[in-house]
């Protein structure tokens, strides 16, 4: 049998590493019963081998559990445990890793991948404001391990720091802890009837810090009947 299907490029990425990337749309985890374990969105495993063992991500009780209950962040995540490779994806977005060593990182949820149990997590709103942009509730994830986020195109990284930086709360894709935006409404309430322009809002950052935006507003948001 003959195909181009079968070109080396297509075979599965042979590394030691924990974390690899397959291609720029997939991501290779490699699990021991040793390793921490992975943390991720539902239904953003596309294969394994070996042996794994899948449960749901529970909130932990107290305020993340009330926080779950309210908004619906953070109820779609998976813990997974094993021996094995185990990959990811999510509709052919690309995906980039960031390394936390302490730090911490604020991230929108619907670009949330995967991410190290070792890091610890909360859910973050931005108050009351969020609903009418859309939902603005976000995951933010403190401490030493691996963080796998998703992009619907070739991310762009803003300089916060210069100058006022203004984007659509649907093209965020994350930002630096300690930025704390502001929601910045251009538009008349007139204006809002019977629309779903993420122009509406937008999440105005400020500080020496970053912001990653995707060529992408995802999917519209549509007003309340």
């Amino acid at each position: 049998m003959r195909s181009n299907l079968f070109d080396a490029s297509n075979q599965e990425r042979q590394t030691t590493d924990r974390w690899a990337l397959q291609s720029n749309k997939m991501l290779r985890c490699s699990l021991t019963p040793q390793s921490p374990e992975i943390i991720s969105s539902a239904g953003a495993m596309v294969a394994y081998q070996g042996q794994m063992d899948f449960s749901y991500q529970g909130s932990g009780g107290g305020m993340k559990l009330l926080k779950k209950m309210a908004t619906g962040e953070g109820g779609n995540m998976m813990r997974t445990r094993g021996h094995g490779e185990i990959f990811y994806a999510r509709q052919a977005n690309e995906i980039f890793l960031i390394q936390l060593e302490g730090e911490a990182l604020t991230l929108n949820t619907k670009n949330m991948l995967a991410f190290d149990s070792s890091i610890q997590w909360d859910i973050k709103s931005l108050g009351g404001a969020g609903f009418m942009a859309g939902g603005l509730f976000n995951l933010f994830l403190q401490g030493q391990g691996m963080v796998a986020v998703t992009s619907d195109g070739p991310p762009m990284l803003l300089d916060c720091s210069q100058q006022p930086t203004f984007v659509d709360p649907q093209a965020a894709v994350c930002w630096s802890a300690n930025l704390q935006p502001q929601i910045k409404n251009d538009f008349k309430m007139g204006s809002l009837i019977g629309r779903g322009s993420g122009e509406s809002f937008q999440l105005g950052f400020h500080g020496p810090g970053f912001v990653v935006v995707q060529p992408s507003e995802g999917m519209p948001v549509t007003a309340a009947s």
